[in-house]
């Protein structure tokens, strides 16, 4: 008799368990077992085309933050200008923020959470 077994039968349930099904069901693949559920959570998103606006909009009006790649639309820079525009738009709407990583990353936040754009004087 496995572990699960005799942790089934303390439970009260007489039906063996099937670990490998219980895994990988559906409900457990947003479940984070080691960590109870954030407030808000840091999601990277790549970015190929506008019709990613909206899902990086919804994201955002969860009060999630982004770490948007778009290594796909410096390829296409008035797209990507576009889009970025779009975005920044929205982000003001929303008051939150929107700031460039890098060449290919730009973080966006949600409603009230901003990004400190300058560095201080003296710091490395």
């Amino acid at each position: 008799m496995g572990i699960f077994d005799k942790l089934g039968q303390g439970f009260g349930s007489q039906k063996g368990m099937n670990i490998e099904e219980y895994m990988t069901s559906a409900e457990m693949e947003d479940v984070d077992l080691l960590h109870e559920p954030a407030d808000m959570y840091v999601k990277p998103v790549t970015i190929t085309s506008e019709r990613d606006i909206e899902l990086i909009e919804q994201e955002i009006t969860k009060k999630n933050i982004i770490l948007l790649d778009i290594s796909e639309l410096n390829k296409r820079p008035n797209t990507r200008n576009t889009i970025i525009g779009n975005l920044k738009t929205f982000v003001e709407k929303i008051n939150g923020d929107i700031g460039q990583i890098n060449e290919n990353r730009v973080l966006i936040t949600p409603t009230k959470v901003k990004i400190i754009k300058g560095k201080k004087p003296g710091s490395k």
